[in-house]
């Protein structure tokens, strides 16, 4: 059992019965049942998206622990933290360390988690090109610190203006406005021609796909070089429709390549945590208290937030 500390809600974080919700929670151990190896009390511990997963079915010994068959999300049909202590099985914890505040490890658990898997789909050279789209949201931001910082990559972010400077501080060498390619003429200033020409005519290595909107899944394959790769992200909304520019010839003539990302594994855990105890990647959220939260998912709606945000749960509840 863990008294909760600062929690990380996103959008659409609503479970269908009353239970606690959001997950991303570090914490530390108060009391523990000496079943398996656990961590020490008082240490520093982080629940993720992810519950809990078995490792023993065949996902989880593949490393896949987002497609686990026995999977327990953290704030859906499993309490989440948004409550002072919360139970979590003790060998899915991640270890938090010391040099890792809190509040900057809650966004970690899941956005720099999402975003570190995700760049290791890519499959792309070092120092290549690489595209993110929603570059300034809670995930896109990170990805952009991983790419540029930890990989070495040459990054080009596309978002709404308002998000430029978070994205070039993020390390983005290249920036293109939502707003500058929806209101260009129709066959000028395309996602595709810019990218193309900002990444010398070839265009990029990979793209990391962060939003939802079906047009930027469209843009974006097509803003791949020969061997390129898109990394889906991004939960598409509503009803699901397919990538129009997916044709079996861009496959074929381009060897492009189409991946999903939902989640990473406990050992992705640890490695964005020592990312972040280097100093290497730093989430940018702001923090509220429990009470904000209408606020809150009403910002997210809008899509007026820039990074995360980190709930601060009281020690005693009103």
């Amino acid at each position: 059992m863990a008294p909760t500390l600062p929690a990380m809600v996103t959008q659409a974080d609503i479970p269908e019965r009353h239970i606690a919700m959001v997950y991303d929670k570090p914490g530390a151990v108060s009391l523990r049942q000496q079943v398996v190896p656990t961590p020490r009390p008082a240490h520093g511990v982080g629940i993720k998206w992810v519950s809990s997963a078995c490792l023993i079915c065949p996902p989880c010994l593949d490393g896949a622990d987002g497609c686990c068959l026995n999977l327990k999300i953290s704030g859906y049909y499993t309490p989440g933290t948004f409550q002072q202590y919360t139970l979590a099985p003790a060998y899915y914890v991640t270890p938090i360390p010391e040099a890792v505040p809190s509040p900057v490890a809650a966004p970690l658990l899941c956005g720099g988690l999402t975003a570190l898997a995700a760049m290791k789909k890519t499959n792309a050279p070092r120092s290549s090109w690489l595209l993110v789209a929603g570059a300034g949201g809670g995930v896109g931001h990170l990805v952009c610190q991983i790419a540029a910082k930890a990989y070495g990559h040459r990054v080009v972010g596309v978002d709404s203006a308002s998000k430029e400077a978070l994205v070039r501080e993020c390390g983005a060498d290249e920036f293109i406005s939502l707003e500058e390619i929806q209101g260009g003429p129709p066959d000028q200033n395309t996602l595709v021609d810019m990218v193309r020409k900002l990444s010398g005519g070839l265009g990029v290595a990979a793209a990391v796909v962060c939003t939802g909107h079906l047009a930027a899944y469209d843009a974006s394959l097509e803003c791949l070089r020969f061997n390129g790769t898109l990394v889906v992200v991004g939960v598409q909304e509503g009803e699901e429709a397919p990538i129009q520019t997916a044709s079996p010839n861009t496959f074929l003539f381009h060897q492009r390549r189409i991946v999903g990302s939902s989640v990473g594994n406990r050992q992705d855990a640890l490695e964005v945590m020592a990312l972040a105890a280097q100093g290497i990647i730093k989430p940018c959220f702001i923090q509220r208290s429990l009470d904000e939260l209408p606020e809150i998912f009403q910002k997210m709606e809008d899509g007026k937030l820039l990074g995360k945000v980190v709930v601060q749960v009281p020690d005693t509840l009103a």
